[in-house]
């Protein structure tokens, strides 16, 4: 059953309903849409980025593609999408009906641009249109308008934060989020670049340059146009990993509000990222996967979560696991080996067999029995049985200097 719950709190001087927004993508490339999600109850939204009148938008058809197993084809969702087919004066028009119907919602709306002039006027447009945060494009893997053909602008540390600096001079006092990109040395750099240039927050990040597969029938790559294709930009639950680390790495070492975004896909992901840094969460693939109305789900189980744990805030959230993040040689050396609780294990031999051809050799297998056993001698404790288990039966018993300590899998798979 759904509940109401306060989850209001200020996010760069805007008040939000809730951690959650939608993204600049798809799903805010229409103004029906747009007015739709909002009315489903999402906190706000970025409008998908525009451009200046008369930039060329050279869209293909078939743009989207996919990978995964049968159950969960939508793991990785790969675009060769561009910017919006809306250029600024229309994009305008849609900021003021917007905030005409929703006041109290965040409608925010992201931009890209090649000169100096171009970025500043989109930014002067927004403004007097009422737009309530400025979002930077410096990241479309699949046609930023970096330095070089090919290259995106926040690959760039002079790039990036020369730029930033023109966005935030025409912005003044209206917010203004850089999004950037992972595919980078260094993304510390880029966080410190964008720090000096003065603006409010980071959106981190983007979609992965990726090629999403070739049809091994046809050898066609994915998505196919008239039998040739191009690499996609790769979003969906597949690149959560890299969100969080690089979500991570921006919090530890720069003081800056983060927008999370990329791979989230609950509630839960919508913790993790905000507990490594992010102050609030942008979804994409999830509402264009299962619908708008999926706002519903993931604020009572966040509310959920946070009166589970006793927390006021969203706020309370926000880098809260960052202590526990430290080099490989800074961890401690337990002694470590599996345990498996056989009253939840079904006896489908995944462990024994991960075991015997992938780690140490360490679990035995009765056939009559169908039950697998480890010998904790032989056990170091590696935790690959526990990653095939189906159904969550494994767990690590860490000891070190008299203290028990577990790692198991606690979450949803």
């Amino acid at each position: 059953m759904y509940r109401e719950h306060d989850l209001s709190y200020d996010f760069l001087g805007i008040h939000l309903e809730s951690p959650f927004i939608l993204s600049a993508a798809p799903p805010t490339d229409e103004l029906d849409m747009a007015v739709d999600g909002l009315k489903a109850g999402w906190a706000g939204l970025v409008l998908k980025t525009t451009s200046v009148e008369g930039n060329p938008v050279d869209l293909k058809y078939p743009m989207m593609s996919s990978f995964g197993t049968a159950a969960h084809k939508l793991w990785g969702l790969g675009n060769i999408d561009l910017i919006s087919q809306y250029h600024i004066n229309e994009v305008c028009e849609r900021v003021s009906a917007l905030k005409r119907m929703f006041p109290t919602k965040m409608i925010a709306a992201s931009i890209m641009g090649s000169r100096k002039e171009d970025w500043q006027s989109l930014v002067w447009k927004l403004k007097k249109a009422g737009v309530d945060l400025i979002e930077c494009s410096f990241s479309c893997p699949q046609g930023s308008m970096g330095e070089a053909p090919g290259r995106m602008l926040a690959q760039s540390v002079e790039a990036t934060e020369k730029v930033a600096r023109w966005v935030k001079e025409a912005a003044e006092d209206t917010p203004v989020l850089i999004k950037i990109t992972p595919q980078v040395t260094d993304i510390v750099e880029i966080a410190r670049a964008l720090k000096r240039a003065g603006v409010d927050g980071i959106t981190a990040s983007n979609s992965v340059p990726a090629l999403i597969g070739i049809d091994v029938e046809t050898l066609e790559p994915r998505p196919s146009v008239f039998g040739e294709g191009a690499y996609s930009g790769m979003t969906g639950m597949a690149i959560k990993p890299l969100t969080l680390r690089t979500i991570a790495e921006i919090a530890r070492n720069v003081d800056i509000t983060i927008s999370g975004n990329g791979g989230a896909y609950s509630w839960s992901d919508a913790v993790e990222l905000m507990a490594v840094g992010a102050s609030n969460v942008q979804f994409c693939t999830l509402p264009m996967h299962h619908g708008f109305q999926t706002i519903r789900d993931l604020k009572s189980g966040f509310a959920d979560y946070l009166d589970r744990k006793e927390l006021a805030s969203p706020l309370d959230i926000v880098g809260k696991a960052l202590h526990a993040i430290k080099g490989q040689e800074e961890l401690a050396t337990p002694r470590t080996h599996s345990e498996i609780d056989l009253d939840k294990c079904i006896g489908c031999g995944n462990c024994f067999r991960s075991c015997t051809d992938g780690g140490h050799r360490a679990i035995e297998w009765n056939t009559e029995t169908r039950q697998p056993s480890v010998d904790p001698d032989k056990c170091p404790g590696c935790g690959q049985c526990m990653q095939v288990c189906p159904v969550n039966a494994i767990r690590m018993k860490e000891e070190l200097e008299n203290a028990i300590h577990y790692f198991q899998f606690t979450g949803t798979r």
